[in-house]
């Protein structure tokens, strides 16, 4: 996983505990990481900091909506994943990589590090 170390990564959840456990992990293998609690955090955490990638529980709602957030990301050209447990995803969270809950921080991790992989082929 030592292609996330130095990497910052917007975690988009609102369950404390489990943002704690995602944050953890991918600070275990160096990166920097912004927790957002809330999608209006969210927004403006990713159209002002400076991001290498975001993960988002799609099942937020607060005044914005995930696909807000997702579409902030993909104006900025900054990769994703979203976290559901719905099958399909809609509008510019269907953009990001779907990754079906429950998943295990080791599993957002390796999706993350694979998107990331995607997205630096894609620029080269």
């Amino acid at each position: 996983m030592a292609a996330l170390a130095g990497c910052t990564i917007l975690v988009v959840e609102d369950e404390p505990l489990v943002a704690i456990d995602i944050a953890d992990s991918f600070r275990s293998v160096g990166a920097q990481v912004i927790i957002a609690r809330t999608l209006e955090h969210a927004i403006r955490e990713a159209t002002a900091a400076d991001l290498t990638a975001a993960v988002i529980d799609h099942a937020m709602h607060d005044g914005v909506t995930t696909s807000d957030v997702c579409a902030a990301l993909k104006e900025r050209e900054i990769p994703f994943i979203v976290y559901s447990g719905f099958t399909k995803l809609e509008g510019a969270c269907a953009d990001g990589e779907l990754v079906h809950k429950p998943a295990t921080p080791t599993m957002l991790l390796a999706s993350l590090q694979g998107v990331l992989a995607q997205h630096q082929r894609r620029l080269n």
